[in-house]
Parts: C-alpha cells; sequence; structure tokens
C-alpha cells in the first residue's frame, strides 16, 4: 500500500516537524512494527476514539497500516481483563501517536550520556528508541502492568535492547539508578509525583503530560532547580491516558441526585454562554485549572441537542447547562455548596478577558508549596475559582 510503511511515515513526520535529524537515525533503527502487538485498536489522529479490534494474522495489510499511520494504537482494555473483538470500558495502554512520540522526545532534550528515567514502557518502542540514541544501560523504564512490562522486554530483547525495565508504581520512579539527567512520562498526570523531581538532577528535564481533573492537557517541559523545584512551559496538546496511582474514580450521577430524578433540587437559571464554547481541549484545560476538583460529561441526543453535566469529585455539587442548536440562551441547572456552571463561566470568561491563550502561554511550577499553573511567566500564577 503506498507511502503505509516506515519510509512514508519518516516523510510525513519530517514534513511536520515532528521529526528531527537528530532522531531520524534512530527511527529508521527501531522500527514500531517490532513493538507493537499482534491484536490492536487502531486510532485517529487526534482523537482518541479506536476501531474494532485487528488481528494481524486476519488482516495483515490493515494492521500493517495502522502501525505506520501516524495515530494512536490502543493496546491494552480495562487493564487487561477486557480481551474481546470490541471494545471495553477503558483504554489502558497504547502505542503512542508517532509525532507525540518525537514531539516528546524532542521536548527532552537529550545529549550524549544522559542517563534517562521513562515512566510507562507500553510496548517498549519509547525505551527502545532512548536505547538506541543513549545506550541500553543508560535507560530505565518503570511499567506498573506486570505482563505489560514482559511483553515490552520480550520486544526489546528480540530488537537488541537491554534497558532495565522495572514492574512498580510510576509514581515512585526508580531511586536506585537515580540520580537522572532527564524524566520522561507516556502517561498524564495530575500532580508530579514528588519522587520525580528528587529523582532528577538540578538542570534535568522533566517532560510530561499533565492535565487538570476537569480535562484538557499538555506536555509540559519542566527543569529542576538545585532546590528540587521544577518549572517550565507547556510545549504542546496531549492526551494520555491517566497513571494509574492517580486515576479519579467518578461517580455517577444518579449519586448527585440522592435517587431523585432530575433536576431534582437544582436551581434554574439561563446563560448566554453555549456548552459548546467551552467543549475544545484548550478551553477545558484553561477551565480545569481554575475550577479544581470537578470533571464534565456530555449526554447527547438524536436531535443534535446535548446536556453537559458538571459534577464536583467530592459528589456534594452538580450542575446541567442544555445545549440546543440555533438557541442564544441556554437553561441550567445547579445543586450543592458549589455553583459549578457559574465557575466554569467566570474561568471563561476570565480565559476570553486574557486573550483566548493557547497552551503555549500557560506554565507550570511545582515546588514545597505545591503546584501553581501560570499564564505568561511564573510570578502570574492562574487561581482556583471556587
Amino acid at each position: 500500500m503506498e507511502g503505509a510503511g516506515p519510509q512514508g511515515l519518516a516523510f510525513a513526520l519530517v514534513e511536520s516537524g515532528a521529526l528531527k535529524s537528530d532522531w531520524l537515525p534512530t527511527f529508521e533503527a527501531v522500527s514500531r512494527h517490532l513493538f507493537v502487538p499482534d491484536a490492536i485498536w487502531p486510532g485517529c489522529a487526534g482523537m482518541s476514539r479506536q476501531s474494532d479490534r485487528v488481528i494481524r494474522s486476519e488482516e495483515p495489510d490493515v494492521w500493517w497500516e495502522a502501525v505506520y499511520r501516524d495515530a494512536p494504537i490502543t493496546t491494552q482494555w480495562d487493564d487487561g481483563a477486557y480481551t474481546g473483538a470490541g471494545k471495553g470500558k477503558a483504554p489502558t495502554s497504547s502505542s503512542s501517536m508517532p509525532t507525540m512520540v518525537f514531539s516528546m522526545l524532542d521536548a527532552l532534550s537529550i545529549e550524549d550520556g544522559n542517563s534517562v528515567l521513562e515512566i510507562g514502557t507500553g510496548t517498549g518502542w519509547n525505551a527502545a528508541l532512548l536505547s538506541h540514541r543513549l545506550g541500553a544501560e543508560n535507560v530505565v523504564s518503570v511499567e506498573v502492568d506486570e505482563v505489560s512490562a514482559e511483553d515490552a522486554r520480550t520486544r526489546l530483547n528480540l530488537a537488541g535492547f537491554r534497558p532495565l525495565v522495572h514492574v512498580g508504581d510510576g509514581a515512585q520512579g526508580y531511586p536506585e539508578r537515580a540520580p537522572y539527567d532527564r524524566l520522561i512520562a507516556t502517561c498524564s498526570i495530575g500532580s508530579v509525583p514528588p519522587a520525580w523531581r528528587a529523582q532528577v538532577k538540578p538542570g534535568g528535564v522533566i517532560v510530561t503530560p499533565w492535565g487538570p481533573t476537569y480535562g484538557g492537557e499538555a506536555v509540559a517541559r519542566l527543569t529542576v532547580a538545585e532546590d528540587g523545584s521544577a518549572s517550565g512551559p507547556f510545549v504542546g496538546s496531549s492526551a494520555f491516558m491517566r497513571m494509574r496511582a492517580q486515576r479519579v474514580q467518578r461517580r455517577h450521577v444518579r449519586e448527585y441526585l440522592g435517587g431523585r430524578k432530575w433536576p431534582a433540587d437544582g436551581v434554574q437559571s439561563m446563560t448566554s454562554l453555549s456548552p459548546d464554547d467551552v467543549g475544545e481541549w484548550h478551553v477545558m484545560f484553561a477551565i480545569g485549572v481554575q475550577v479544581p476538583d470537578a470533571f464534565p460529561w456530555m449526554e447527547s441526543y438524536d436531535d443534535g441537542s446535548y446536556t453537559l453535566w458538571l459534577r464536583d469529585t467530592a459528589v456534594t455539587s452538580w450542575a446541567t447547562a442544555d445545549y440546543v442548536p440555533g438557541k442564544d440562551e441556554f437553561e441550567v441547572y445547579q445543586s450543592g455548596p458549589r455553583n459549578l456552571w457559574d465557575e466554569v463561566l467566570a474561568a471563561y470568561r476570565w480565559w476570553e478577558g486574557k486573550g483566548r491563550p493557547g497552551f503555549e502561554r500557560f506554565g507550570l511550577t511545582v515546588d514545597s508549596d505545591g503546584e501553581r499553573v501560570w499564564l505568561n511567566t511564573p510570578d502570574n500564577p492562574v487561581s482556583a475559582r471556587t
């Protein structure tokens, strides 16, 4: 199939600027297909949707095309509990989109002789790329899933790479080989684990996807200071699976309604802000860093309308905003000590007032006092709205 192969993918990545000249020899030497399992669920670029399962022996051309398309590939559902032909409840491991892989490796700014700690081995492809560039003796990869770790170790060995693959909680890092020059995470977090800063040398770099509970996510590039703090900008949008140690258990709407039918005790109001205006990824990020411990969920209807649900993680407050195509005003209900739609509205108006900033204008500082997302400069923190 024309273009469906390593050369076609390399050309596309170089053209887009994701694959730089210093990583091109490594891309050519470490084939992605060696690190993709036989059973996969191909994804779409820029989206979190997957097709049904593809098995290499049954559909070799479809499998090959998926491997060398610039898109993520789901390789595990529900921590391995689901293995059927369809899809499970939640994807829990993947081979990341190649553009994202090489953009993050570029952000890592590695130098010859650097030692690297990788959080999330996954299929092993990223660890292999690092091993080829730096030497396997300089690479440690931590994977929480024992089966995934063993499979990745086998693939790495067959490809001629033997980095240390450790089974454990990624939030704890791997102190036995610390300190490291670089740390890269292939899972998302909502809080930088203290162990990561402690295990990276002053002047070292941490590259990790970071996102608030609400949604929206970007790759943070943090430089560790002499005092152990870490600070730096967000360098691009991302959408990774959450590190297991930081997953948030989301409760069903029935628990918020207390057994009553919607709108239960919700207080009605109207809003001119369309729920459609708050759904883009970077807008969700800007809202999420101001509206803590809350998350959205969309309930769609056949006529194109939908209800945007907002819920807090403490199970004390909820809100709904009903989107109807063509309308200028939208019905809102709110219940509980937090008026969640009002919080979202205030955060959105703040974002508008700041010139609708994208990810590149935000940054993150982490120190002994906690974490602070900032706009433009570290001395301009974004305040939470509660």
